[in-house]
C-alpha cells in the first residue's frame, strides 16, 4: 500500500499528475478541492462556506477540512492506497496528518509565481459537468462550451486576479513552511513543475522509484 501527498502551488498541475498516478497505480485520489466544489455546486452548508472563503482568496478553515479529509479516508476504498492533494496546507493540518497516517512520500511540484498567474487566469469550468479547461493547453472545441455536456464555461469565483494574489500570499506564508515541517518527518521529492505534463509524470514516477510499476505487477 502507498500512501502519497501531492503539494504545490494553485495552478502546479497536482490535480493532473495525481490522476495519472491513480490511474497507473489503483490509488484513491483523494482532491480537497474537488470535494469542496461539488459541495458548492449542491448548495450544502459545507458549500456555502466554501465558497465565501474561495471569493475572498483565502483558504477553508482548519476544522472544516480536517472532517472533510476524516470523512474521506473513512471510506476506507483504498486499497492499493491513495493520493491526496489540496492538503495538508499549514501546520496544524500537517500535525494532524502525520499523525494520523504514514506517509510513504510527499511530491512536491515546483512553479514559479509568474506561470501561476499565467496558468491560472486561463483556466475554465462547466459548471454543468464539473469538466476543466484551460486556454494555453486544453482549449475547448468550441470556444466558451463544455465539449462533453455543451454548457456555457465560466471562470471559477477563485481564479480572479485579486484572489490569486491573495492565496499566493497565503500560500507562501502558511504552506511552504509546512514542506520544511515535513522534510523533518517525510520524504519530499523535489519536482520542477514547468515541463509538458507527461515530462512531469515521469520525473515523479522516477524519482519515487516507480518506472513501470502498476498495482497489478
Amino acid at each position: 500500500m502507498r500512501k502519497y501527498v501531492i503539494m504545490g502551488v494553485q495552478g502546479s498541475g497536482k490535480g493532473t499528475q495525481a490522476k495519472m498516478l491513480r490511474e497507473d497505480l489503483d490509488l484513491a485520489h483523494i482532491s480537497v478541492g474537488d470535494i469542496f466544489r461539488w459541495h458548492v455546486r449542491q448548495h450544502t452548508k459545507i458549500g456555502a462556506q466554501v465558497k465565501r472563503a474561495m471569493a475572498a482568496g483565502e483558504l477553508v478553515g482548519d476544522d472544516l477540512v480536517e472532517e472533510v479529509v476524516r470523512r474521506r479516508l473513512g471510506i476506507h476504498d483504498w486499497n492499493y492506497g491513495f493520493i491526496i492533494d489540496g492538503f495538508p496546507r499549514n501546520g496544524r493540518q500537517a500535525e494532524f496528518f502525520m499523525e494520523s497516517y504514514d506517509i510513504d512520500a510527499v511530491i512536491h511540484l515546483e512553479l514559479p509565481d509568474d506561470e501561476v498567474r499565467r496558468r491560472v487566469l486561463s483556466r475554465r469550468l462547466c459548471p454543468n459537468c464539473g469538466m476543466d479547461y484551460n486556454l494555453i493547453a486544453d482549449r475547448p472545441e468550441v470556444e466558451g462550451r463544455c465539449d462533453i455536456c455543451g454548457h456555457g464555461l465560466i471562470t471559477r469565483v477563485d481564479d480572479t486576479p485579486e484572489a490569486l494574489e491573495a492565496r499566493l500570499t497565503d500560500y507562501h506564508a502558511k504552506t511552504r513552511p509546512v514542506l520544511e515541517l515535513f522534510r523533518r518527518k517525510e520524504v519530499v521529492h523535489d519536482v520542477d513543475g514547468r515541463p509538458p505534463v507527461d515530462e512531469v509524470q515521469s520525473a515523479i514516477r522516477k524519482t519515487l522509484g516507480l518506472s513501470g510499476y502498476r498495482a497489478d505487477d
